[in-house]
């Protein structure tokens, strides 16, 4: 009995989830389709599609699946990046990127790629983040000031903007200041729906800013109509070219849609199947692109909406969906007298969360990765969207293959009487083991690092004097040919000096692999190479008892 009253207390909280979270879907709906310079059909529809794919084949409880700010803006510098054509075939053009950013989904999900995000560092997607906030904010900005500058790309806007001073309308500034500050006062109280209600006032006062004395824009008619799936007819080379921009915006989408899933997975302690929810963001996006909608992802703000408002399940999200349908059926000639300016401070208030340096903070008081969030925000704001992240992708990988190509040697001792082995450097009570040079590599050993390393330990043991070398490859879960080649050499350059080695921590993999790549090398003298997947202490064990097996002989 207590377990039926709980199931229908959470459908009654879904409920009321769902009712709270429509009045934020709906005018972000129509806000987004804004910023990426689509028809207002093109984010109501994606959101349906995001709503009702997620909701019935995701894994979070939380997550609410539409079109997001950051997918809008990818979304409007690459048809930007495109070639020219009649409006139906930009229109072809766009459903075939999305579909394509869907397809890409289904394909890491039938890899098993669910940690795909890994590819771009965090700091990298917080100064992407950051810098995309400012860019979608001043790109509003001529809207709200009844404005058409000559230019697009935020290096000539701005000038543009200031060169049209005498030509603002004070009018439609004051409208989105009002909006603005009506949204963050009723942000306060998570249950009352802030952008349905802003919306619904600024369509009272509709008629009246659209006056010649005022001059305020309206979004005017929306001309939803649902019609037939269509696959995009487009030439080879238009999908190749499509192919390319679709990688970025599904690697934008999932690390946006992941992290909001995660974190809110960890906050209520929950469990979410990656996998499956690349299944469900691939249908989603193909579908939405076989309507010629919007790509769709989990976005934070509206996921933080949903659980501020209660949600318990999946539910929550369907019944937006269907309160999103009655509003559209019954109300949506309405949406025509929104103001354009209160359309505008939606979308400001929208990325607003992310524009917030607290969340940079960190990485300037640690001292690391500072550069990647600056380069990141810098590479928005230079280059524009697409190109700003792989520029800032590509100066992480950069700087990560720099790090790890550093040869990291670490000369380990024995800590008093234990049996653990630490960083000489670190630790003056450890010890040398008299006649036994231990060392351990800090970095997995890969291809530009392996020679170099090793070259490095060899010069360490012929300085050091030492009849026993180990060397502890914890840190390398697998090996490359390279690094393979790489070992053997120092095996053989150990074995010609007539000293012993034990490569120690040996993985799995690993141990495996060298056990038949230096298979001669064992077969020669057990002896003087040893393979060990145990600790240095056990290696150093074996080799001293080779000492004392050969004196007793």
């Amino acid at each position: 009995m207590n377990a039926m009253a709980s199931m229908s207390t959470n459908r009654w909280q879904d409920a009321s989830a769902g009712l709270s979270i429509a009045g934020l879907l709906l005018p972000e709906a129509v806000a987004y389709a804004s910023i990426a310079n689509l028809s207002p059909q093109a984010g109501i529809l994606a959101l349906f599609v995001g709503l009702l794919c997620y909701g019935l084949l995701g894994t979070s409880r939380f997550a609410i699946v539409s079109a997001t700010s950051s997918s809008a803006a990818v979304l409007a510098a690459a048809m930007a990046s495109l070639s020219g054509g009649t409006a139906g075939h930009k229109l072809m053009l766009m459903a075939g990127l999305v579909m394509l950013t869907g397809a890409f989904f289904l394909l890491a999900w039938l890899a098993r790629l669910g940690s795909i995000t890994e590819f771009i560092a965090k700091p990298v997607l917080r100064g992407f983040s950051f810098g995309l906030a400012i860019v979608i904010i001043v790109k509003q900005l001529p809207s709200v000031l009844g404005v058409q500058p000559g230019h697009s790309d935020l290096l000539h806007l701005l000038p543009d903007l200031l060169g049209s001073a005498g030509q603002w309308n004070w009018s439609g500034a004051a409208t989105c200041a009002l909006a603005l500050l009506l949204l963050f006062v009723l942000r306060r109280w998570q249950r009352w729906p802030a952008g349905l209600i802003v919306i619904a006032l600024g369509i009272a006062a509709g008629r009246w800013l659209d006056l010649p004395s005022h001059g305020v824009a309206l979004v005017g008619s929306i001309d939803l109509t649902l019609a037939m799936p269509v696959f995009p007819q487009l030439t080879q080379a238009e999908w190749t070219r499509l192919a390319e921009l679709a990688f970025a915006l599904a690697l934008i989408l999932y690390a946006e849609s992941y992290g909001s899933i995660r974190n809110f997975a960890l906050k209520h302690g929950d469990t979410v199947a990656a996998e499956r929810d690349l299944l469900a963001l691939g249908l989603a996006n193909v579908l939405a692109g076989l309507l010629q909608a919007m790509p769709v992802g989990a976005g934070y703000s509206a996921t933080s909406a949903n659980d501020a408002a209660g949600a318990t399940s999946r539910l929550a999200g369907l019944v937006a969906a269907v309160v999103v349908g009655l509003i559209v059926l019954t109300m949506l000639p309405l949406v025509a007298l929104v103001p354009v300016p209160v359309l505008a401070a939606v979308v400001i208030h929208a990325v607003s969360h992310t524009l917030n340096p607290a969340a940079l903070k960190p990485y300037f008081s640690w001292r690391r990765d500072r550069l990647l969030v600056l380069v990141a925000i810098a590479g928005v704001l230079l280059f524009g969207v697409l190109d700003g992240l792989l520029v800032a992708i590509a100066i992480s990988l950069a700087l990560m293959l720099r790090r790890l190509s550093q040869p990291g040697l670490s000369v380990l001792g024995r800590l008093g009487d234990s049996h653990d082995y630490v960083k000489l450097a670190q630790h003056p009570a450890a010890r040398a083991q008299p006649g036994m040079l231990i060392l351990r590599v800090d970095e997995p050993l890969f291809f530009v690092n392996a020679e170099r390393s090793l070259h490095l330990a060899r010069g360490m043991l012929d300085d050091s004097h030492a009849g026993k070398v180990i060397l502890s490859l914890e840190e390398s879960p697998d090996l490359d040919g390279s690094s393979v080649e790489a070992l053997r050499d120092f095996a053989l350059f150990v074995h010609q000096r007539g000293l012993r080695l034990a490569l120690a921590r040996l993985k799995e993999p690993v141990f495996e692999l060298l056990q038949g790549a230096m298979q001669d090398l064992l077969a020669e003298n057990p002896q003087a190479l040893v393979l060990s997947e145990l600790s240095v202490a056990e290696a150093v064990r074996l080799l001293d008892s080779f000492d004392s097996t050969l004196h007793e002989t």
